[in-house]
């Protein structure tokens, strides 16, 4: 009889939400504040077109008004989803409430920091209209009803309090079978659809306004993700990419090479360029840090030994050489240079292992940077101007296109930097191709056996020394393809620019945290790692002074509450999280990008 009681009595508070309401009554008030939420966005949120987006208008959203759009509809489609509406059950095949709950949270968010910032940008509430009070109150009612959502899962004993029971919400849960499988070129469709969607968001963001419109999309951004992947959206969009790899590449890369054509200035084309240029030397560096498991402080360097041979070789009047070599002579000039400096360095010192190897690579970061101040004519020889540099590198030009002038292409305008922003995306793509090529090939699972265990792979007869060699030549070597590109887009190679730390990248310490940031030895990882730590800092100008504090600080959070990275591979994540199994991957693991050859770790 007593036995009977607990289990009346704790059966409804597992099934209970942070506030008491019914489930149903809760799905419902939702899903009507977030249609309430989405409408008013027709309506003018302030009076004053001196905010940034200009929310002035009937009928018409605009800035952070598409994003309270954009958060509403979502809200409403996976609430709409968890209450069984016939053809939206797709949208969650895993969680219902937990993602209906971050996407209002994500809503609400993004809509009241908005009104905040309207309020005090312009001088007080008085600034804004009846349109953003409604868009207040109604956020606020979907906020409420989504709070009353159960947890998805009701395993395990109930939730004590109100934060428990929160946590409990958003608990992640397994996705589940599809009940019958799509044609092939549906799924193709769908990962179409889901690069152009990125896309969309990539260029919205990169096109909202500096300060806080960009906050505001950020915040609704990193809470619309987790929305999206505990309704285990991300896990099938990843089984989907698994199954078509090469589709899913070729997909990514014609969305990236899209983006120059939605622009019609160089305003934000030289920001994609530069992340595409910081990307790739991540992903050099993520072969030497993530497969080889080599401890690189100094990478930065090989990235400068790139740029300067290019700049000695490429025509600028400050040459000391006063070479101009094509393009395709330069770029080989730069890889070869970089790679040359990747043996000499490596080979003395690759004997050493852990702190001793970072510290050695440190050093050489810092020499390499006083040995261009000093080789000025004064202080030794005249060749790369001491601090002043090699400036004026004019523009490629490769078979008369000049990337130094606007062009036409199939009709749509392209501005200067999106014609280098064009040649980095060629870059990218054979530098991902070596990457896939290397971790698949048997020298990648070497080097992936070195990095879990060099006692054990010596052991079993893998030569360490030289395939660490092999691992630090060929991450120069891409360094130095990315640095030759590099010089022609800033026109200019001075020592500054390659420094171990500082408040702007390229250097050291952010290559390194965008491989560790994205995920070590993943391929996509870096790349995503490398756009975060340029984006963000490139938009956020008004913070300045305080940029290294704050990436301190979120690097801190991403040690305690993700270790592995954001796209980690299988092995970190059994590295991080407790699954009670030896070697096989718990299925409720956060979704990841696969690595190439990590699974197979044996040479």
């Amino acid at each position: 009889m007593t036995t009977d009681t607990t289990t009346k009595d704790t059966a409804p508070a597992r099934n209970r939400g942070v506030l008491p309401l019914p489930e149903r009554t809760a799905r419902i008030t939702t899903a009507a504040g977030a249609l309430a939420t989405a409408a008013s966005t027709a309506l003018a949120w302030t009076w004053s077109s001196d905010f940034p987006g200009d929310l002035t208008y009937y009928g018409s959203p605009a800035g952070l008004q598409l994003v309270t759009l954009a958060g509403g509809i979502l809200t409403l489609l996976l609430t709409a989803s968890a209450l069984g509406l016939r053809g939206l059950q797709w949208l969650t095949p895993a969680g219902r409430n937990a993602p209906a709950l971050l996407a209002a949270l994500a809503t609400f968010t993004a809509t009241w920091f908005t009104l905040i910032a309207i309020a005090v940008q312009l001088g007080g509430l008085v600034n804004l209209e009846p349109g953003g009070a409604v868009a207040a109150l109604a956020s606020l009612l979907t906020l409420l009803g989504a709070l009353g959502l159960p947890p998805d899962r009701t395993d395990g004993p109930p939730p004590a309090g109100p934060w428990q029971r929160f946590t409990a919400t958003l608990a992640a849960t397994p996705v589940r079978r599809r009940t019958r499988e799509l044609p092939s070129w549906a799924e193709i469709l769908i990962i179409a659809a889901a690069f152009a969607t990125g896309l969309l968001a990539f260029t919205f963001g990169i096109d909202t306004d500096d300060g806080a419109p960009f906050v505001g999309y950020l915040l609704f951004i990193v809470l619309a993700l987790p929305a999206l992947t505990r309704a285990g959206l991300i896990a099938r969009l990843t089984a989907l990419t698994h199954t078509h790899r090469g589709v899913a590449l070729g997909a990514a890369f014609i969305a990236a090479a899209c983006f120059p054509f939605t622009q019609d200035t160089d305003q934000y084309t030289i920001i994609g360029a530069n992340i595409l240029i910081f990307a790739t030397v991540a992903l050099g560096l993520n072969v030497v840090v993530g497969l080889a498991g080599l401890l690189d402080l100094g990478y930065v360097a090989f990235l400068g030994v790139g740029a300067y041979a290019a700049a000695l070789v490429s025509g600028s009047p400050e040459s000391a050489l006063g070479f101009h070599f094509p393009f395709w002579a330069a770029l080989l000039t730069g890889a070869a240079a970089s790679l040359v400096f990747g043996v000499l360095i490596g080979a003395p010192t690759l004997r050493l292992r852990g702190d001793y190897l970072a510290i050695v690579t440190l050093g050489f970061g810092e020499i390499f940077r006083i040995a261009m101040l000093n080789l000025n004519g004064t202080t030794g020889p005249d060749i790369t101007n001491g601090a002043m540099g090699i400036p004026n590198i004019p523009n490629l030009e490769i078979f008369g296109f000049n990337f130094g002038e606007p062009h036409h292409i199939l009709g749509i305008p392209v501005a200067t930097y999106g014609n280098y922003y064009l040649l980095m995306i060629l870059v990218t793509a054979f530098v991902v191709l070596v990457f896939r090529r290397a971790a698949a090939s048997r020298i990648g699972r070497a080097w992936i056996a070195i990095r879990e265990d060099e006692t054990a792979a010596i052991a079993m007869g893998i030569n360490s020394f030289r395939l660490r060699l092999l691992a630090f030549a060929l991450g120069a070597a891409l360094a130095g393809l990315a640095g030759t590109v590099h010089a022609h887009v800033v026109t200019t190679a001075t020592p500054e620019q390659f420094q171990f730390a500082g408040p702007q990248p390229p250097n050291s310490a952010f290559l390194l945290a965008a491989v560790i940031l994205g995920g070590m030895g993943t391929l996509s990882g870096p790349l995503v790692g490398a756009a975060l730590l340029f984006l963000i800092p490139a938009k956020l100008d008004f913070l300045q002074d305080y940029q290294l504090l704050l990436f301190g600080i979120a690097l801190v959070l991403l040690m305690r509450f993700r270790p592995e990275g954001l796209i980690p591979d299988r092995r970190k994540q059994l590295e991080f999280h407790e699954t009670g199994q030896l070697d096989v991957p718990d299925q409720r693991l956060p979704d990841s990008d696969a690595t190439l050859g990590v699974t197979k770790a044996k040479a």
